[in-house]
């Protein structure tokens, strides 16, 4: 007599395992000082064939990270209010890591805002000339991380900065970063309360929770530490956004088209409108940020 098991299956109103950041649009007032920023102190390069007279898009190998959008005119953002944490890029290695982190750490107009071992990455942060948040980042292989109760074990432990660059930072990786891959692995927003975070990005859209803190929600897709987080440090009670400078729209990508069409429905079911062009799902969250899934 033989038996036989089967996987469970994924519950229908999860995002797909395969669900990825892609890149996160940034309202700017002045095009070219940023653009030159996130060339020189991020190391990313502007795509050929994929901006215009008022849009540059930067990445690595083809994989764009950041599109930054003219709007003159606009207000700065305010610390107070709900939009953008940080865009938080990944790097395959600790070399590639070290090597972007000195870049950054050499730029006049980069402030450093400290760095941290999270037990499943380690993390440098950052703050751009129009006060946009940064964290570069390389995770620890994924075998290594600790689970508990489902959930992904993670902390904020301080490590030496200089020694992690002593250890890891090499000339070649530093005069071979365009070689070097980097991609968007996660996007932290600042949201007015947890509960209604919870409510969009969980009940909603799909995601899973795989850690909480006081006052912060880390959630993702197909079992990662977090692909999105929700926090309320600073903004706590923060109303819809205005229109500012700053972060103007969250971009997911899903395997298929069936996955686009079900989270449809699902915006459907509570009411939340949605602009769809067949490929592309537009919507905006309880705070007025616009996010869009489309397909990979």
């Amino acid at each position: 007599m033989t038996t036989s098991t089967t996987a469970p299956r994924r519950r229908p109103d999860l995002l797909a395992p395969e669900t990825a950041m892609g890149a996160v649009t940034l309202h700017v007032g002045d095009l070219g000082a940023m653009s030159a920023y996130y060339r020189e102190a991020i190391a990313l390069e502007e795509l050929p064939g994929s901006g215009g007279p008022d849009r540059v898009v930067l990445g690595r190998g083809g994989v764009p990270v950041v599109a930054l959008q003219h709007t003159p005119g606009l207000p700065a953002t305010s610390r107070n209010q709900a939009g953008l944490f940080h865009t938080a890029v990944l790097f395959d290695t600790e070399e590639a890591l070290a090597a972007a982190v000195a870049h950054a750490a050499r730029h006049p107009l980069s402030r450093f805002a400290g760095n941290s071992d999270h037990w499943v990455s380690r993390a440098f942060y950052f703050t751009d000339p129009e006060d946009n948040g940064i964290e570069l980042y390389w995770d620890r292989p994924r075998d290594t991380w600790r689970h508990d109760g489902g959930r992904v074990a993670m902390g904020s432990d301080w490590f030496d900065p200089q020694e992690f660059l002593q250890r890891h930072l090499t000339e070649d990786a530093l005069a071979g970063t365009a070689g070097q891959a980097a991609q968007v692995g996660h996007v932290h927003l600042q949201v007015g309360d947890i509960p209604t975070a919870r409510r969009f990005y969980v009940d909603t859209l799909g995601f899973e929770i795989m850690a909480t803190f006081h006052g912060a929600l880390f959630v993702a897709a197909g079992g990662y530490h977090h692909h999105m987080a929700m926090n309320t440090w600073n903004s706590a009670g923060a109303g819809p956004r205005a229109a500012t400078l700053g972060l103007g729209q969250v971009a997911l990508t899903v395997p298929t088209r069936d996955e686009v069409g079900a989270l449809a429905d699902r915006l459907r079911h509570v009411d939340v409108a949605a602009r769809d062009d067949g490929r592309t799902l537009r919507f905006e969250d309880p705070w007025n940020t616009l996010v869009e899934v489309s397909v990979a």
